[in-house]
């Protein structure tokens, strides 16, 4: 149900993109509470972006789950801000997340919905 699309304009090469993935899926699973079975991620790097007229890294990602709570938008602001921070060096303060919390009747998996 979690899934998680981060967009960079910073490049990434296939062996670091693997891991970076590896670290969104727990990352999301945990946060989340969901089993990883069903977190789904996906990365888009190296991308022509600008944030506040600059090409310096950035980041902007959407996160969306079924039973999205604020606490949790809050928490996964912080941690996957420092994943970033951290693996990317793309700085807090150019990155922007979307958060949606999707109704469960409103997310198809395996030929039906989860409502």
């Amino acid at each position: 149900m979690p899934f998680l699309k981060l967009n960079t304009n910073t490049p990434i090469d296939d062996e670091k993109s693997s891991s970076l993935l590896a670290e969104m899926s727990q990352l999301m699973a945990k946060e989340t509470g969901k089993s990883e079975r069903y977190v789904m991620v996906e990365l888009v790097s190296g991308k022509p972006m600008l944030f506040g007229g600059s090409d310096k890294p950035l980041a902007y990602l959407e996160c969306k789950s079924i039973g999205l709570s604020c606490a949790q938008a809050r928490s996964l602001s912080a941690s996957l801000s420092r994943l970033l921070e951290k693996e990317l060096a793309i700085p807090p303060d150019r990155v922007y997340i979307e958060f949606s919390n999707c109704p469960a009747e409103l997310w198809g998996w395996n030929g039906s919905t989860f409502g």
